[in-house]
């Protein structure tokens, strides 16, 4: 959405330069007013409906490497671009996550150790659709490699994708404190009393919600006043609060399930740090960015692209270590000061790398240089990573 509307902004009717951006999507309006967006909208295009929009547009832009627009782009020779958010391009599920550990992928599917990544997916899509999904990899890193371009969304995608004819460009998002005179002043916590810690986002597993639960409990035997708030909902709900209810936290962990609009602001208002426990390689760590931005501490596992975008703006801790964790709550229990002094550390780093108009102004560059350099799809872009 940002990135569409950025171009649209971007269009200079006055200099004789006119972007039309089409957004097709397999997603319903769930009540969104397209007619009041400055693009076009297209939803749920049969076959024939999505390959007269492909010959029709002059550069294709894929949200992750989706296999038949891919190929349909290839052999209508289009410019065409794919943003990974994912790892969709060396992982039959996306994740570099090896379900049956719950540990990170050393890259199974790269090594061919096939067998190793139809037992990851069979217990949560069966053996036909594990085999499916393999299947699938195969000829979608191909597709990939013989694409225009790819981006990647942090310098560790680039390298675990390891994909030619790539660059990194960081996500960027609006400065939701623009205008106001106080910067990351104006949301750092109150220092609520108890100090109040937030995970923010899906309850999975791979989030590693479970280390969170347990550094809780550390700091409750040693007597420490606090509370955590989990901000979101999903299948590891009742398993975590089942956790904290055996760990006697009954009165310090909260779970507000999922919260819109005035109800989530609502909810980070006393919080004096996000926690993000991953045990997975996020890409990029979005939340992280959003939070950066509005100059909260973020508590993060050292890992992936989540690592990256915390840089020294905030605390971090080995992935999977729970005794990490706890020493990094306690640090901010003991020394209150680090909320505002880290927090103005993340807003100035989030200003620095993730401004929404730096994303908007990359993405234009690139699509400018393969339009400009427009021949075969394998000649569009050097294969210099930058």
């Amino acid at each position: 959405m940002l990135l569409a509307q950025g171009l649209a902004r971007a269009s200079s009717p006055a200099a004789g330069e006119t972007v039309h951006i089409t957004i097709v999507t397999a997603t319903a309006p769930d009540g969104m007013d397209d007619a009041a967006l400055p693009f076009r909208v297209v939803r749920r295009p049969g076959f024939v409906a999505l390959l007269k929009l492909l010959w029709e547009a002059d550069m294709i832009h894929l949200a992750g490497p989706c296999f038949l627009p891919m190929v349909m782009g290839l052999a209508l020779r289009k410019p065409g671009v794919v943003e990974h958010h994912g790892y969709q391009a060396v992982c039959p599920n996306g994740l570099l996550f090896y379900e049956p550990t719950k540990s990170i992928c050393p890259g199974h599917f790269m090594a061919r150790r096939y067998h190793k990544c139809l037992g990851c997916n069979a217990e949560s899509v069966g053996w036909i659709g594990s085999v499916a999904k393999l299947l699938l990899t195969i000829p979608r890193r191909w597709a990939c490699q013989h694409l225009a371009a790819n981006i990647a969304v942090s310098n560790h995608v680039q390298n675990r994708i390891d994909l030619v004819r790539i660059r990194v460009i960081y996500h960027g998002i609006p400065d939701p404190l623009c205008g106001r005179e106080q910067h990351a002043e104006d949301c750092v916590a109150t220092h609520s009393r108890p100090p109040t810690f937030a995970y923010v986002g899906r309850l999975v597993s791979e989030k590693g919600l479970d280390l969170l639960v347990e550094a809780a409990h550390r700091l409750d035997a040693d007597h420490r006043s606090f509370t955590i708030k989990f901000i979101g909902d999903g299948p590891e709900r009742p398993r975590l609060q089942a956790d904290a209810l055996a760990f006697g936290l009954r009165n310090s962990v909260v779970f507000t399930g999922y919260l819109k609009e005035a109800d989530f602001d609502s909810a980070l208002e006393d919080v004096d740090a996000v926690v993000m426990p991953s045990i997975w390689e996020e890409t990029a760590g979005l939340s992280a960015i959003e939070h950066m931005m509005r100059g909260r501490l973020v508590i993060a596992a050292d890992v992936g692209g989540l690592g990256e975008m915390v840089g020294e703006a905030g605390m971090k801790f080995p992935v999977g270590d729970v005794e990490g964790l706890a020493s990094c709550m306690r640090r901010v229990l003991d020394q209150p000061s680090l909320t505002k002094e880290l927090g103005e550390k993340a807003n100035e780093r989030a200003l620095r790398l993730f401004p929404e108009a730096r994303m908007v102004a990359e993405h234009v560059a690139l699509y400018r240089e393969l339009l400009q350099t427009r021949t075969r799809p394998d000649d569009l872009c050097s294969p210099q990573r930058s």
